[in-house]
């Protein structure tokens, strides 16, 4: 399998365009694993993705739920505990362990400086090692 990396710069709310990301995989029929660094990150996103469109609903569960592999949406701060091989949401500043076994792996860069630091150095490492990298700058979008 080859991984595609995709960067997403300039988000002024990295929870909030990871809420996006997933709304649209999910759409598309995509099952994502989401690395969150921290529990706090973990709980965080968890409640942002319960109230993040007041209309629809993105099912999701931490990992080690009973019910992760049914549920289109894992988030967890292990790679190894997550069930879903297919997208992967970074929400860390360092490189995983395991990326490399999902189809995509997102990267969303924040505006600070130690944000932008740590992407630039996951952003070399994955095309010294020849990954299929792109780019989207969020600051020439509306509503992301």
């Amino acid at each position: 399998m080859s991984t595609e990396i995709r960067f997403y710069h300039n988000a002024p709310d990295r929870l909030r365009v990871a809420c996006v990301l997933c709304t649209k995989a999910r759409a598309g029929g995509r099952k994502i694993s989401v690395f969150a660094p921290d529990g706090s990150t973990s709980r965080h996103f968890d409640q942002m993705l319960w109230s993040f469109q007041p209309l629809s609903f993105v099912p999701h569960v931490a990992a080690g739920s009973p019910l992760e592999t049914e549920t289109p949406v894992v988030i967890g701060s292990r790679l190894d505990a997550l069930p879903h091989q297919d997208v992967l949401i970074n929400l860390g500043d360092t490189l995983p362990d395991g990326f490399e076994r999902f189809a995509l792996v997102v990267e969303i860069v924040g505006p600070s400086d130690p944000e932008r630091h740590a992407a630039r150095d996951r952003y070399r490492y994955y095309k010294a090692h020849g990954y299929t990298l792109s780019a989207h700058d969020l600051a020439q979008r509306s509503g992301e």
